[in-house]
C-alpha cells in the first residue's frame, strides 16, 4: 500500500493535473468506479489502477476480478494520498491513469452513413463532454476539434463524457482548413449549425456522408468554415429565443440527422 504522500507515483499522479504534463506524458487521469469500469469495459489503454480499499465497497470485487483478466496493474492506496492524487472534493475510491490515444485521418473509414462531427472552439469543458457523449449515443464515431478547443482531457470534461471518450475516434487540434480538405476529399457534404440559413427540419440530410460543425458558445463557428461549399442550417425556435446552449443545439442536430437516416431505412 501506498502511504506516503511523497511517492513518486504519487506525484506523477498529482502532475498529470496540468494540461502540458498530460500532453508530454501522453496521459490522463479518470475517476470514480463507473468511470474507471467504463475504462475496463470499453478496453481503454489503462496503465494503472490506483483504488482505497478503506471504503470497501462491492463494485471492487467484480472490478478486481475483471483487472486481474485483463492483467491491468492496479496498487492500494490509503484515504489521505487518494485525496492527494484526486482532483475532486469527495473522491469515490479509485481512480485510473491512461494513455491517450492518437488517431490520424486514415482512422476515419468513411462510407455513406458517415457523420463525422466537427468542434470548433467549443471553450465549456461541461458543453464538450456532453457533446461528446450525446455524438456517441447519436451514432457518431468521428470528432474532429479545431484549435482553441477545451483541453480532451480536461477532468470537467472527461466526467461529462460518462466514458463515452473510450468508443470515439477523436482528432484535436485541426486546422479548419485542413478538415475541409479532408471533407472534399472523401465527399462529404458539410453542413454547420448557425443562427441564419435552411430551416434544418426543411433540409435532406440522409443521403451521402455528413460533415456537420458547431462553433464557438459566444461567437459561433469561424469565418474559415463559412465557405460556398458549407451550407448552412438553423433550428427554428419559437418565442423569440435567439439561441441555445450549443451542447443541446448539437445534440437536436445530431438526432435530426439520425432520424431522417432511419426513416429512409423503413
Amino acid at each position: 500500500m501506498i502511504e506516503s504522500l511523497n511517492n513518486e507515483q504519487v506525484k506523477y499522479v498529482v502532475s498529470l493535473q496540468r494540461p502540458k504534463a498530460r500532453e508530454e506524458a501522453q496521459l490522463f487521469v479518470v475517476e470514480g468506479w463507473r468511470f474507471v469500469e467504463e475504462a475496463v469495459l470499453r478496453n481503454a489503454p489503462i496503465k494503472k489502477v490506483f483504488v482505497c480499499l478503506e471504503r470497501q465497497t462491492l463494485e471492487w470485487q467484480s472490478l478486481h476480478k475483471r483487472l486481474c483478466e485483463g492483467r491491468i496493474p492496479f496498487e492500494e492506496v490509503n484515504e489521505r494520498v487518494l485525496r492527494k492524487m484526486s482532483v475532486t472534493e469527495e473522491p469515490q475510491g479509485i481512480l485510473a491513469v491512461l494513455r491517450q490515444t492518437t488517431y490520424t485521418w486514415s482512422d476515419l473509414q468513411i462510407d455513406q452513413n458517415s457523420v463525422l462531427l466537427i468542434l470548433d472552439g467549443i471553450q465549456d469543458p461541461g458543453n464538450l463532454g456532453t457533446i461528446l457523449r450525446t455524438a456517441l449515443a447519436s451514432g457518431v464515431r468521428y470528432v474532429c476539434l479545431t484549435p482553441g478547443t477545451v483541453d480532451l482531457y480536461n477532468p470537467k470534461v472527461l466526467r461529462s463524457t460518462m466514458g463515452a471518450i473510450f468508443s470515439l475516434v477523436l482528432l484535436p487540434g485541426q486546422r479548419p482548413e485542413v478538415i475541409l480538405s479532408f471533407c472534399r476529399d472523401q465527399g462529404l457534404s458539410v453542413l454547420m449549425g448557425d443562427i441564419q440559413g435552411s430551416s434544418l427540419y426543411h433540409t435532406k440530410l440522409s443521403e451521402r456522408p455528413l460533415a456537420l460543425v458547431v462553433g464557438n458558445e459566444g461567437n459561433g463557428p469561424s469565418q474559415a468554415f463559412r465557405s460556398a461549399d458549407v451550407q448552412c442550417v438553423t433550428i427554428p425556435m419559437a418565442q423569440d429565443v435567439e439561441s441555445l446552449n450549443v451542447a443541446i443545439a448539437t445534440g437536436i442536430l445530431l438526432y435530426e440527422i439520425a432520424r431522417q437516416r432511419d426513416s429512409c431505412k423503413t
